[in-house]
């Protein structure tokens, strides 16, 4: 059972870290793109994220709670909580930051595409992606650093 955790918390990091990076790469590109195809950029951006990000996320995190539930040496790790703590960390961000801004993009340059909507509409909901994606990548990064160094953070759970 720790084995089979330990993998799909792992490729699930892979699938994290994937679409976060496709969604800035994409992002990037879309900006010079006429309106209509930068819509349909957009709605690739929101489908990685509903289908790759989001669902990655959920089992790296309940593989990783059921990883510190079985693993008796993880109850008084400090840097196991401190990862659990930084998963609902991700969670929360990547709801709001990140899924919640490229289902408002997706809305937006669709509206642009359709002459419903001024391209200025944009660009605050882009640096607001662009910001979200970072942190969440950034947070992504030190749970791997702390899962890989695991510093001596020691705590006493009963």
């Amino acid at each position: 059972m720790k084995r089979l955790l330990k993998f799909l918390h792992e490729v699930s990091t892979v699938g994290i870290m994937g679409a976060l990076v496709a969604q800035l790469i994409l992002s990037a590109y879309a900006r010079g793109l006429a309106a209509h195809d930068q819509a349909v950029v957009r709605a690739g951006i929101l489908l990685l994220s509903e289908w790759l990000l989001l669902p990655s996320l959920a089992v790296v995190l309940v593989s990783g709670v059921f990883a510190i539930a079985i693993h008796r040496p993880f109850h008084n790790a400090g840097w196991a909580w401190v990862k659990a703590l930084l998963g609902v960390a991700m969670l929360e961000g990547t709801l709001g930051g990140v899924q919640g801004t490229a289902r408002e993009a997706a809305a937006i340059t669709k509206k642009i595409a359709e002459g419903h909507a001024e391209p200025g509409l944009l660009e605050p909901v882009l640096r607001h992606e662009a910001g979200g994606l970072w942190v969440i990548l950034a947070l992504s990064v030190i749970n791997i650093a702390l899962a890989i160094w695991r510093p001596k953070l020691s705590i006493k759970i009963r």
